[in-house]
């Protein structure tokens, strides 16, 4: 645990950005969590009287052109865009790992498993030769508009990123002097990958995992923007976006542009912590991280310990 803690606080003073990814991700989750303390109204009760109010000390981001108050509305948002957008990649990457690491471990040889292997392989490239965004807008037109759909939609269409990455990993594992011992001892095919193949295949899935929350979050809120994702009233930056771009051209930029700026930032942020997670779990990059700090705590005088 110490070294682990360690590796993480010379990670954050080498690469201070992913520090930085790692505050805006706690920041966002943080008030998510108590966006029902923060928010001064309610982020779905309209106000005719005072819609496009400039920010104010009244309306801190001021209000949008129904009335509702824009700050109230941004920090509710990351509860749907983030629920979304984590059960979705989760999903996926359950999905897609699975998949993949069958199709791995079978990936050679002959036989109805080789081409079934094949074949799931080739449904993969067809699933990504098509336009991410395309493709989610039509499996929500055929399964119906709802936040499930948007979920599935999200899962299904990043699926065979983990597929391909389990599938490379185990490969490359497989022929392994563990895994073939496991086998001699009787192990079966199953219980091989489960216990063997797959913990030690997880390191890219883990850094993508991330990084395709971020993502998540894009896809979820460009559904709503075109209105095939979350219907308003109900608070998502992708929604919020859409009901104010138009006031933009006249003056009024706080509905849409507010909105706009925290998805970035939220995005940016866990883009920063995927690339982190990727040092972390990659020994190359990890021995890489220890050879900086060395330098730099040689640079300073300061006797370096084996790490």
């Amino acid at each position: 645990m110490n070294s682990k803690l360690g590796l993480l606080i010379r990670l954050a003073l080498i690469r201070p950005r992913f520090t930085i990814g790692y505050l805006i991700v706690a920041s966002v989750l943080l008030v998510a969590i108590l966006a029902p303390i923060i928010a001064p109204y309610s982020p779905t009760e309209a106000d005719s009287q005072n819609f496009l109010q400039p920010p104010s000390a009244a309306h801190l981001f001021g209000t949008d052109n129904v009335g509702m108050d824009i700050f109230s509305r941004a920090i509710y948002a990351p509860r749907i865009d983030l629920t979304i957008a984590i059960l979705g990649t989760l999903l996926s990457s359950v999905i897609g790992s699975s998949i993949g690491a069958v199709v791995g471990f079978y990936g050679s040889g002959r036989g109805i498993r080789v081409w079934l292997s094949f074949a799931i392989m080739r449904a993969a490239d067809v699933l990504q030769a098509f336009p991410i965004f395309v493709f989610a807008i039509a499996l929500v037109a055929s399964l119906g508009q709802s936040i499930q759909t948007v979920v599935l939609a999200i899962a299904f269409v990043n699926a065979p990123i983990y597929l391909r990455l389990m599938r490379s990993q185990v490969l490359s594992i497989r022929s392994m002097r563990y895994v073939e011992a496991s086998q001699v001892n009787g192990l079966s095919d199953t219980r091989t990958i489960i216990r063997h193949v797959i913990p030690n295949a997880m390191a890219p899935v883990l850094a993508q995992l991330s990084i395709n929350i971020g993502w998540g979050i894009v896809l979820t809120a460009a559904l709503s923007f075109v209105g095939a994702g979350v219907r308003a009233p109900t608070p998502e930056w992708g929604s919020m976006i859409a009901m104010g771009f138009q006031n933009v051209v006249t003056g009024q930029w706080w509905p849409s542009m507010i909105p706009g700026a925290m998805l970035a930032i939220t995005v940016f942020g866990f883009s920063l912590v995927g690339a982190s997670i990727e040092f972390l779990v990659d020994p190359s990059k990890r021995r890489e991280l220890l050879s900086q700090a060395r330098e730099r705590r040689g640079h300073a005088g300061v006797p370096m310990e084996d790490a």
